[in-house]
């Protein structure tokens, strides 16, 4: 039992709520419907155009990056709470390591994409084409392609692709099982032991952080940059890197308002706890922005025709309506909403900013992933297969979702074990 000075003025429960497994039954009723949907769009997609499964194929990538971020995304998150501190990380400590929980779903997601995309050669063209001399003869790649993959190739080829995919997977889950282990260890100590603990969890989230920013470099380029072989950006893994949170933090925001309906949240997530988690929301909309046009204005001011085409399969043929969206949704809206002090203390209001968030996170990786392949570069087409890029991860989205919901109903929602728990015990006006 933890220290009874950081549990007086506790709820008698600190379970989830019982409406908890009404989220998960409406988060799998959704699941079913959008992958109905999806199956749908590919036989009219493949009737239409011939790429109905393929982009059904397409979209799975984005939902599997999409929930990869959410579930590691939120590990980084832990990350940064135990090495800086702070009491805005107790209230949301749970609900990430009940994300994180969630890593044998993210497994069983990448398996489609290894087998289909790269053993069977259906996303990425240097699987496809490994023979690269004979794929040039026959006028199926470009001299561009075929130089980039003959070059690459002691890196890009299946092998790698899974090894690395699942090695790095292995040593994410690994550090995912290691935070969630300690976290109950700590709660059951039964004294404080302020220093051990953060000293610890410290020693483990200093290495984790840097490891995982280089590991999730690796991953992108092998999952996303490599659709397109002949780009390259030194920068693209910052994008992700800052991505990932953009949309774990309005996740775990959104699921502590639902929460807030009933105890423990009811006592502990109070309005100045809201606040500051809205100001950690717009700092990464900040850091995300920068990012975005860091590589724009870099990759601009070079002029360099390796580098160009890259943005110009993304702005041009229709696609630049999709790239000024993406600008509205991933920094004007939740921009102008989070600016306002009142507004991050409103509930509504937050949450509206979170859901935006989330969205434009999706709406970013479908600009990041579809312009790559030949056929959707710089040729924006609104045909059946397209709107897989909706349903397909909408359903990956939900399901993942489900298990989620599952981890927060298996342990206390609140760390009882910590020095700051008697500070978010008080009253909203002693901090005013």
């Amino acid at each position: 039992m933890a220290n009874g000075y950081f549990t007086k003025g506790l709820p008698s429960t600190l379970s989830a709520p019982a409406f908890v497994d009404k989220w998960r039954l409406r988060a799998l009723i959704a699941g079913v419907v959008f992958s109905a949907i999806a199956v749908i769009l590919a036989f009219l997609g493949e009737m239409q155009n011939g790429l109905g499964w393929l982009h059904l194929l397409r979209g799975w990538l984005e939902g599997f990056v999409a929930c990869f971020g959410f579930c590691f995304g939120a590990m980084a998150l832990l990350f940064v709470q135990y090495l800086s501190g702070g009491k805005w990380g107790l209230i949301v400590r749970r609900p990430l390591e009940a994300m994180t929980r969630t890593w044998p779903l993210i497994v069983l997601m990448f398996l489609p994409v290894g087998f289909f995309g790269a053993s069977e050669g259906r996303l990425y063209i240097w699987a496809k084409y490994a023979d690269w001399k004979d794929a040039l003869a026959k006028g199926l790649i470009t001299h561009d392609q075929a130089h980039a993959i003959q070059w690459k190739q002691p890196m890009l080829n299946v092998g790698n692709f899974w090894w690395v995919s699942l090695v790095c997977m292995g040593i994410f889950a690994m550090y995912c099982i290691l935070l969630n282990k300690w976290s109950l260890k700590r709660d059951a100590d039964p004294e404080p032991n302020v220093a051990y603990w953060r000293t610890r969890f410290e020693n483990l989230s200093g290495f984790g952080v840097v490891l995982f920013a280089a590991l999730l470099f690796v991953l992108v380029i092998y999952w996303v940059m490599s659709i397109d072989p002949t780009w390259y950006s030194t920068i693209y893994g910052f994008q992700y890197l800052v991505g990932e949170p953009f949309m774990v933090l309005p996740l775990a925001i959104l699921t502590l308002l639902g929460l807030k309906k009933a105890e423990p949240i009811r006592s502990t997530f109070r309005t100045i706890e809201q606040h500051d988690l809205g100001k950690l929301c717009f700092a990464l909309v900040m850091l995300n922005i920068y990012f975005a046009f860091g590589a724009f204005i870099i990759i601009w001011s070079g002029n360099s025709p390796e580098e160009i085409p890259w943005f110009l399969d993304r702005i041009r043929g229709g696609w630049g309506v999709i790239a000024t969206l993406d600008v509205i949704f991933h920094w004007l809206i939740p921009f102008s909403l989070l600016l306002s002090r009142d507004l991050k203390r409103i509930p509504r209001k937050m949450a509206m900013a979170c859901y935006v968030m989330i969205f434009a996170g999706f709406w970013d990786l479908f600009w990041l992933i579809e312009p790559s392949f030949k056929d959707a570069a710089r040729n924006l087409q609104l045909t059946w297969g397209i709107f897989e890029y909706a349903a397909m991860p909408a359903a990956m989205f939900c399901f993942w979702l489900v298990y989620y919901f599952g981890q927060l109903k298996t342990r206390p929602l609140i760390a009882t074990n910590d020095p700051h728990l008697a500070e978010i015990l008080e009253h909203d006006y002693v901090h005013a």
